[in-house]
């Protein structure tokens, strides 16, 4: 582990967020159990508990938009609508949503999927006893994901198959975040970030001018283990990989994402992605599109796409790094 550095746990999933040791407005922190996830915000040039109270609020209000399991939420009304309704008038930020997951649909070829939900809620990661679903059930569901058979113009969402149904589990965070990026800005805060679990959106930089560090954690080791440290202002790092939602059976490893075309999680010689971008929504939709699609196609995606970088670990412990991505990376103190 890199040493000499205070490490701040992000709860759930592959970054840390390191605040260096040199001398300091103290910040201000809130948290919060949102999006199965722990939530903070952290405001490092204001101490004002309201602004960060209602950005919660507006987190939580978005978990109850975005939810596929929340009964009553607008995506859950969605996927469960009444037969033979094909064509629906979304909300701005739903219909906005699909819009941009059915952009990473289609630049994946479906590696990435928006229609997932018929296999994801096959599949429960957090069960204390996880199975593996039947083999019949995978085909049956999978049968049903093709995000061709999904239209957005404008507000109006067009479901070409009454067996279509939405989950946003893989991008919905980094739009949740932006929106609670476009919030502190609103109040005058220039200096913050925001952690969905593992979204981290740097709002600015640190007050004295200096960039936030990020610690990108080693798969399957201890939390507060790094394997890399970067230098990021007013920028998203997202990371996806098959360590932190997962389970064991038989020898193998079962983790979150998962394949349209099989129903089964990928198996690509990846464990993890982490994608720098400026709007983390798009970090967050790379990132599984980068991991779906793995590290050959998933860096060529990269390196052809301006403003975003990723960083690869393998299975066998290496890191491989997209163009640019490198310049991230902070000197050893």
């Amino acid at each position: 582990m890199r040493k000499g550095r205070a490490v701040v746990l992000i709860a759930g999933m592959a970054v840390l967020l390191l605040a260096g040791c040199e001398k300091r407005v103290e910040p201000v922190s809130q948290s919060g159990f949102l999006l199965n996830t722990f939530v903070t915000v952290t405001l490092y040039d204001k101490d004002d508990p309201e602004i960060l109270s209602d950005c919660l609020d507006l987190c939580r209000s978005y978990e109850n938009i975005f939810s596929r399991t929340i009964e009553g939420s607008e995506v859950y009304k969605l996927n469960h609508r009444p037969a033979g309704e094909t064509a629906v008038t979304a909300s701005p930020d739903v219909a906005d949503l699909i819009s941009k997951a059915l952009y990473y649909s289609h630049i994946s070829d479906g590696a990435f999927d928006i229609t997932i939900e018929p296999l994801s809620s096959l599949w429960n990661f957090t069960s204390e006893n996880p199975t593996v679903p039947p083999a019949e059930k995978i085909e049956e569901a999978r049968k049903k994901v093709d995000y061709r058979k999904l239209k957005v113009e404008g507000n109006t969402v067009t479901f070409l198959s009454p067996d279509t149904s939405l989950d946003f589990g893989a991008i919905a965070k980094g739009y949740i975040a932006d929106r609670m990026k476009d919030f502190l800005l609103e109040k005058g805060v220039k200096s913050a970030v925001i952690n969905l679990g593992g979204n981290v959106l740097c709002v600015g930089q640190k007050p004295d001018g200096k960039p936030f560090k990020i610690g990108l954690q080693k798969p399957y080791a201890d939390r507060n283990e790094t394997i890399e440290t970067l230098n990021i202002k007013d920028m998203s790092v997202v990371s996806s990989g098959v360590y932190e939602r997962h389970f064991e059976k038989d020898g193998v490893n079962y983790h979150h994402i998962l394949n349209p075309r099989n129903g089964y999680p990928y198996e690509n010689g990846l464990v993890s992605v982490t994608i720098l971008s400026n709007l983390s929504a798009d970090g967050d939709g790379l990132s599984t599109t980068c991991f779906a699609l793995g590290l050959d196609k998933g860096m060529e995606l990269l390196d052809s796409t301006d403003g975003v970088y990723g960083v690869f670990i393998t299975e066998d412990g290496e890191v491989f790094y997209s163009r640019g991505a490198r310049e991230f990376l902070a000197a050893e103190p």
